[in-house]
């Protein structure tokens, strides 16, 4: 089941989707995107994830985490989200100490940034699962899946300095 919400502006809208008991995709919509959309707002998990992103639109910290499930994740994949999961409200880590993290707990000399970046791209439950927080070199916006401006808004109701 799937249901749009719509933060304020100028952000895009949401694309919410659950399986009917956890949250299984959070992502912005488009410009011209068109999906389906079923009657998902009675769902519980729907309602919880409305709740959690109007406080975190609002400009605070939720307190709490709308349960959410990650299907057909490789084990790289789950590392990198995993590693987004620790990086707390109002701070911010780079794709190349993401990698850098990674090589350190697999004792190789070296991991790709780019790998990294394809795994943070493909996050399926965005802004629970903070991708927006990771940037490039010097704090500079590289690209974000949900569009730039979305990640701008994002990072300013956290209080992110950014290049």
């Amino acid at each position: 089941m799937t249901t749009i919400y719509h933060p304020p502006y100028p952000f895009t809208p949401l694309l919410l989707s659950s399986d009917g008991e956890v949250l299984i995709g959070l992502h912005f919509m488009h410009s011209g995107e068109k999906k389906i959309v079923e009657q998902g707002c009675n769902l519980p998990i729907l309602k919880d994830v409305t709740r959690w992103l109007d406080v975190y639109f609002s400009g605070k910290k939720p307190d709490f985490t709308p349960e959410y499930r990650i299907d057909n994740a490789t084990p790289f994949r789950r590392e990198v989200l995993d590693i987004l999961l620790t990086i707390p409200y109002g701070e911010t880590i780079t794709y190349g100490e993401i990698a850098a993290q990674i090589a350190k707990n697999h004792n190789v000399d070296k991991m790709s940034a780019q790998a990294v970046g394809g795994a943070v791209g493909w996050n399926p439950i965005g802004i629970i699962v903070p991708c927006h927080r990771v940037l490039g070199v010097g704090k500079k916006l590289t690209g974000y899946g949900g569009g730039i401006p979305n990640q701008i808004g994002l990072l300013k109701i956290e209080g992110i300095e950014f290049a």
